[in-house]
């Protein structure tokens, strides 16, 4: 894929993330793949995006940049959201979050096979604690 194709092709992923578009992961994710350097397959990744989104139904991926290298592109987001339930360890208080993840993928035959995303947890707990 051309770096164009990747950033449409990364650019359709996002939106249908943020609209819990679930269903259509298919498109974008192999059925096996590794995340967080795990082997993982794609129901296994949707689990942990359903539990998210459970926890935080207004959960919001914004792009902020996205580089590429060949196969793999590397994208700067904000993460934002007010959890209803608990989630990661913390109870649901009404405060909202911002962080910033960064996120490294690659694609082989349309879709990923790797995804490892990073963001800083102390920073989230700090927030949804205060």
């Amino acid at each position: 894929m051309s770096d164009s194709d990747l950033r449409a092709f990364y650019l359709r992923y996002l939106a249908e993330l943020n609209a819990h578009e679930f269903g259509r992961m298919e498109e974008f994710i192999s059925d096996r793949t590794t995340l967080n350097g795990e082997p993982a397959t794609r129901d296994d990744l949707l689990a942990v995006q359903k539990a998210d989104v459970a926890a935080v139904p207004d959960l919001h991926w914004e792009l902020v940049e996205l580089l590429f290298d060949g196969d793999r592109l590397a994208a700067r987001l904000v993460n934002t959201g007010t959890p209803v339930r608990e989630w990661l360890g913390v109870p649901a208080t009404g405060a909202s979050f911002e962080i910033t993840e960064y996120a490294i993928y690659q694609v082989r035959d349309g879709r990923f096979v790797h995804m490892t995303a990073l963001h800083d947890a102390a920073e989230l707990r700090r927030q949804l604690t205060r």
